[in-house]
């Protein structure tokens, strides 16, 4: 469990392999106070932490990790916001994130705006049930807040502003029009939706 609160960005250190693969991430964190097998966010995917040294660690992903995230378009240098798990008593400073991408959403917007930017993303139609405004959503693992939601021919397409010190603190910094993105909803949305489903 996460709260979509960025603490570190690291970058892809190595990967390797062909169907499942194992990536290296280089990290600020203290990596003596990580444990094997302990859950850490990777742009919003919780992976599992299989080794690890001085400033790095490694997480094996599968297949169906690759088919249904952004990380089959890493390579080494990605920026990767990560995040430690929550522990009870931590400060919910974001909201609920599993790190259980829901789809991948494509940038279509990224323009400065006064001191933020206008950030855009495009999702399936069929996720657009899941998204409403002044909603919480999670991109990349970062908790941030819909401003507008729009119901395309093409998708669903929802705005989120992106004050400065987002900015400083996550990968958004390199982000462009057209980057594929993970993009978590709300899980109360998801038990909504559901919910209505079987009314």
């Amino acid at each position: 469990m996460f709260t979509g609160i960025v603490t570190d960005v690291g970058t892809v250190r190595s990967i390797e392999g062909n169907g499942d693969i194992r990536v290296a991430f280089n990290t600020n964190y203290e990596t003596t106070t990580i444990e094997i097998g302990a859950s850490i966010a990777c742009s919003g995917v919780c992976l599992t932490v299989v080794d690890k040294g001085d400033a790095w660690f490694s997480a094996d992903v599968s297949r169906e990790s690759l088919n249904v995230t952004n990380i089959g378009g890493w390579k080494v240098g990605t920026l990767v916001n990560l995040e430690r798990s929550l522990k009870v008593g931590d400060e919910l400073g974001g909201h609920i994130v599993t790190g259980h991408v829901d789809c991948i959403g494509e940038v279509t917007c990224f323009d400065p705006v006064d001191d933020s930017i206008l950030l855009k993303i495009l999702v399936a139609d069929e996720f657009g049930r899941f998204v409403a405004q002044k909603g919480g959503v999670a991109i990349n693992g970062a908790s941030l807040t819909v401003n507008t939601v729009e119901d395309l021919d093409s998708g669903t397409q929802f705005s989120i502003n992106i004050i400065p010190h987002t900015q400083e603190v996550t990968s958004f910094r390199s982000t462009k029009v057209g980057d594929k993105v993970n993009v978590e909803f709300d899980i109360l949305a998801r038990y909504v939706s559901r919910l209505q489903e079987k009314g």
